[in-house]
């Protein structure tokens, strides 16, 4: 999408992240003004000391002309300071303002937003592109009103000293002005190729680091090498283009200012040799001053300019995010403190994609207190089920209820903690044991998690850990074995208390070791509460009070493992069979 050259939608959007901070940016705009008038001051106080204290000798005019100097360029460095520091501080409390409302508003999307979101963008969304943000007002809004503001008082103590030397500024800025603004065209075009290109550069790298493993199971080093490098260096020419430009623009800026300089000490000198009383020796030294401070912002206006535009192009990426309507309904007004664990699907359709059904109208009930297994092919519609027990998907029709009331009746808070999860793919933050466990809930203490980890077997293990539950895991849990995740896993359910527990696939792919420890935790864990229990092996579920068989998002057969084995050429039968005689 191609930006505006300035969109005053998205620039009014984020003004009014800057209402709180109401008195600090009528500071900065105070500053920028005293800024301009000291900034101006100096070179007239210049002329006045050369033409009414050097020329005629007066030392002690001098000196005090000298001091005055002085202090106002004390008050201008003041200016300055304050000017800058509060800019960029505004520029970091907005940033922390929209950054903080773009993540809780990430924290409610539903599951499906993330199906197809890459996590490259949003990251980019989320770091770099805030930090754009900030430059509206550190380098952007501020610098360039502070730049206008000190060129107009420039421009007004110039036609009071000598409007004769100031119409050869006048004839030089325009000639600059048409400068400035091709430069600022080419680098608007510049910039948002430079930014699409740092996006692409950082999904590749954050999807190729996450999926390491597999670039060398596969021996994809080499190709994926390549492909970074042709990533990157579209990368590098988009910048150097930026660089191409700057270097054209700045040599061009420089003589101009150097001509128009030139012309001012050529036209002002035979002036002041043919006598003209008009012009004198203190205009010749005070215009040196104000050509650099006219020019200078003038030319360094459109580099501003472009850091405004960099960091609305930003936000108006942001804003996407944060106008994306992608979040689950949470219009219950019922807080269940526990449930008792009755569920029941009434006629449940869902799919993912639209008029793809991989839930094709289910009736299922679990009495409260129950276990219940769900077995069936990949693709079934097991993992389906409790994504919708939990909300983190709408279902498309059908009702589902919890002892006796349907779940859009609950706060989504509130029954969400009240359904445990354990997944097959463990996910632990970079943190200590302790923390993935509590997930820094502060109502969850240290000695209950010990407790809890006794009850269920798992507390020799944890001790046996350099630094016990202190232990750092390490980003997604490195620092230990799937079996161990697992186990953690299973104490971050349990110490939640909740009144419905669910384990998908949460005995897969571990060692002998971890899942007697697991088996152990199992009957630990699912004892008195409603639980469903997902699983491919069918060892595991045996026990279960219902046993559930999905096939191609229905429900085929349903009953006691004895009494599905007695269905002759069942579904539930045949794979029973299948298994057992592949292990025997």
């Amino acid at each position: 999408m191609k930006a505006k050259a300035f969109d005053t939608i998205v620039f009014k959007r984020i003004l009014k992240y800057a209402k709180p901070y109401k008195w600090r940016f009528n500071s900065v705009i105070l500053f920028a003004i005293f800024l301009s008038i000291f900034a101006a001051l100096r070179p007239y106080l210049l002329k006045l000391t050369v033409d009414d204290y050097i020329k005629t000798h007066d030392q002690v005019g001098l000196l005090w002309y000298v001091i005055l100097m002085g202090i106002v360029l004390i008050l201008e460095v003041l200016s300055n300071f304050f000017f800058v520091y509060w800019a960029n501080w505004l520029g970091q409390d907005i940033v922390k303002d929209v950054r903080v409302k773009l993540f809780k508003h990430m924290l409610s999307f539903k599951m499906k937003y993330y199906d197809t979101a890459p996590v490259g963008q949003l990251i980019t969304r989320s770091v770099s592109d805030m930090e754009s943000i900030a430059k509206i007002f550190s380098q952007g809004l501020f610098m360039i009103a502070s730049d206008l503001l000190k060129m107009i008082v420039i421009l007004f103590f110039m036609l009071k000293e000598n409007w004769k030397l100031t119409i050869i500024v006048f004839i030089a800025m325009p000639i600059l002005v048409f400068v400035t603004r091709i430069f600022q065209r080419k680098m608007q075009v510049t910039f948002e190729e430079v930014r699409n290109q740092i996006a692409n550069l950082n999904t590749f790298v954050q999807e190729r680091v996450t999926g390491m493993k597999i670039v060398q199971l596969f021996n994809r080093e080499n190709i994926e090498y390549e492909k970074f490098k042709e990533i990157n260096n579209k990368h590098k020419n988009a910048w150097v283009k930026t660089i191409l430009y700057n270097s054209i623009f700045f040599p061009i800026a420089d003589i101009i200012s150097s001509l128009t300089l030139g012309f001012i000490v050529l036209y002002g000198g035979f002036r002041i040799i043919d006598g003209d009383s008009t012009t004198t020796f203190g205009d010749i030294f005070s215009y040196t001053m104000y050509i650099g401070m006219l020019f200078n912002p003038l030319r360094q206006i459109a580099d501003k300019f472009n850091e405004m535009q960099m960091g609305m192009i930003s936000a108006n990426r942001v804003f996407e995010i944060l106008d994306t309507k992608e979040h689950i309904q949470d219009i219950g007004t019922i807080e269940a403190p526990t449930f008792e664990g009755a569920i029941e699907f009434k006629d449940v359709k869902f799919s993912y994609i639209d008029n793809e059904e991989v839930i094709k109208g289910i009736n299922l009930s679990v009495q409260s207190g129950q276990t219940i297994a769900i077995v069936g092919a990949t693709g079934a519609g097991k993992t389906t089920i409790i994504n919708l027990l939990n909300r983190f998907y709408e279902i498309n029709s059908g009702k589902i209820y919890i002892d006796n009331q349907n779940i859009h009746d609950y706060t989504l808070d509130s029954l969400r903690k009240q359904i445990a999860v354990v997944l097959q793919d463990v996910f632990l933050f970079a943190d200590t044991i302790l923390n993935n466990i509590t997930l820094n809930n502060p109502e969850i203490t240290r000695e209950q998690v010990v407790t809890a980890a006794k009850k269920i077997g798992v507390h020799e293990f944890i001790n046996s850990l350099p630094g016990g539950y202190d232990y750092n895991v390490k980003e997604r849990g490195v620092m230990l074995s799937s079996g161990q995740r697992q186990l953690i896993a299973f104490l971050r359910a349990y110490v939640s208390n909740p009144s419905i527990l669910i384990l998908d696939e949460a005995t897969s792919s571990i060692d002998m070791y971890s899942e007697e420890l697991i088996q152990q935790a199992t009957e630990t864990i699912t004892k008195g509460r409603t639980s469903i229990i997902i699983a491919h092996r069918l060892a595991t579920i045996m026990n279960a009070d219902k046993i559930v068989v999905m096939d191609k998002g229905l429900i085929v057969e349903q009953g006691t493992h004895q009494e599905l084995l007695n269905v002759t050429s069942g579904y539930y039968k045949n794979l029973y069979d299948s298994q057992f005689q592949l292990n025997s």
